[in-house]
Order: C-alpha cells, then sequence, then structure tokens
C-alpha cells in the first residue's frame, strides 16, 4: 500500500472514503462530492489514475485530496483501510464501492475468480462498514453508501455468484439502517442496473450487445443516486420509474416475516408426511 503523504488529515472537516475510486461510479462519486465540499481519501489499486484524479479534483475544487493505492483482496492492505476508517476523526462518509464481476456460470467458470470476487464484493465492504461504523457510532454522525445492483433482486439475469454478492450488500445494508440509526449513522443501498462502466470489460462481456435503453451512463447514475440521498432514501434504484413498485416489493416481503419461523410445519407438509 502507498499512500499520498503531501496531506495530513484535518480532524474539523468532512471527508468522504470512496473505495474503487479510480475510475467508472468511484470517480464520479469523487468528482460529485468534491465539488459538494468534501475533503476525500481516494481507495484503489491504479497509482496513475488515483493521482491523476486527485490532482484534477484539487485544482477544480481546492478539496484537500488523499489517495491510497489499496488491493481490498490483500488483507494488509485492506486492514490499512480499516484502521484509517476506525481512526479518522474527519471522516464521515464511507462510499462501499469497489467490486468486481465474474462471467460464466458456477459450473463452467474459473472458481478462483469467483471466490476472488467474494472478497472484494462481500468480505471487503462487510469489514470496511464495520470499521466506519465503529467510528461513526462514537460521535453519533456519520453516513455508509453501499453500492450493490438490481441483481440483487433479480438472480436469474445472471449468474448467481455475482447476484448472491450484491444481495448481500442490501441485506448488510437493510440490517445495518435498523442497528446504526439509533445511534444518528445513516445508511443508503444503491442498486445500478447496467452501467457503463469498465467491468463489463474486465469480466469478459461486451457491453455492446446489450439493448442500448439497458444501459445507463455512469455520470446519469451517480447524479441519481445522489439525488436518492438528498431525499433520504433508504434504498436507491437509480433507473426504477415507479418508487412505490419497491415499497410494494418491501411490505410484501416483510409481510412474510410472521410466519418464517414457526413451531410446526405448514399444514401441506402435515398432509403429504400423514399419505406416505
Amino acid at each position: 500500500m502507498k499512500s499520498d503523504r503531501n496531506s495530513t488529515w484535518q480532524r474539523s472537516s468532512c471527508t468522504a472514503l470512496i473505495t474503487g475510486a479510480s475510475t467508472g461510479i468511484g470517480a464520479v462519486y469523487a468528482d460529485r462530492l468534491a465539488h459538494r465540499g468534501y475533503d476525500l481519501v481516494l481507495v484503489a489499486r491504479d497509482e496513475a489514475r488515483l493521482t491523476a484524479l486527485a490532482e484534477r479534483l484539487r485544482r477544480e475544487t481546492g478539496r484537500k485530496v488523499e489517495w491510497l493505492k489499496a488491493d481490498l483482496t490483500a488483507k494488509a492492505d485492506l486492514a490499512e483501510v480499516e484502521r484509517r476508517l476506525r481512526e479518522d476523526e474527519s471522516l464521515t462518509l464511507l462510499v462501499n464501492n469497489a467490486g468486481m464481476s465474474v462471467s460464466g456460470t458456477l459450473v463452467d467458470g474459473d472458481i478462483d475468480r469467483f471466490e476472488a470476487m467474494i472478497e472484494l464484493n462481500v468480505i471487503a465492504p462487510t469489514r470496511l462498514a464495520a470499521a466506519a461504523a465503529r467510528n461513526f457510532v462514537t460521535r453519533k454522525q456519520g453516513t455508509i453508501i453501499n453500492v450493490a445492483s438490481v441483481l440483487a433482486l433479480a438472480p436469474e439475469l445472471f449468474n448467481g455468484s455475482y447476484s448472491g454478492t450484491k444481495a448481500y450488500v442490501l441485506n448488510l445494508s437493510l440490517s445495518l439502517q435498523k442497528e446504526l440509526e439509533p445511534a444518528g449513522v445513516r445508511v443508503q443501498a444503491v442498486l445500478p442496473g447496467a452501467t457503463r462502466t469498465e467491468i463489463w470489460a474486465r469480466a469478459g462481456v461486451d457491453v455492446a450487445g446489450f439493448p442500448p435503453e439497458m444501459i445507463m451512463e455512469v455520470d446519469d447514475m451517480v447524479d441519481a443516486a445522489l439525488a436518492g440521498f438528498d431525499q433520504n432514501e433508504p434504498v436507491t434504484i437509480p433507473s426504477l420509474p415507479d418508487q412505490a413498485e419497491f415499497e410494494r416489493y418491501t411490505a410484501a416481503r416483510l409481510a412474510l416475516g410472521p410466519n418464517l419461523s414457526r413451531n410446526a410445519p405448514a399444514e401441506r407438509y402435515l398432509a403429504k408426511r400423514s399419505a406416505a
């Protein structure tokens, strides 16, 4: 891990730490938050891109922008980012954005790549959210934004391993909302649809083969996510025309609650057991 040592922590300022910040969704979040007046800590693996982005944002906004070169699937790098999130009292926002996709089925795919995806998409955001939450709860302020995917709600549309990681991020976010709200800490889950970023090429998927009406530009996606943030949405789905559809989905899911754990099997299973 390498850090830009030209700047020091300013405990009186509001600072956002953004993972996966060198390109795509993370880089646009960095741009938008810097223009909103945040100082930044940018985390990613690509040192050249981090440096260029940090220099541009300093020049354009006058904000303090630091970068940390880190591979969040490497334990030592992840631990250093966790330490920063726990100890830096200027931090008020974590954007848990870093992630990867793997194409192919579980049967035919590279299982090591699937494991790396789970480490980056599940283990890393869990540990980073925990570190940030401990910092924020102590000061009774702060926000965690977890970037998931609409595939958390539609596992049939892609491979189940990737969808499963995003369903985990959504469930983690919903649970953290209940856990952290009494301490004054906000959690927003963002569920993008297909967004024009480099994640597709890295997964070996040609986004040009998708219907044009399915692909959102990354600037539009982040702007919508921040609009949802400003409106205090716990879950923001930038492409969903009618928010009431998700509210009905949530209500139906919650209605299952009283019957998900009971002291006897459902009647339909008792009938079959008697017949046998």
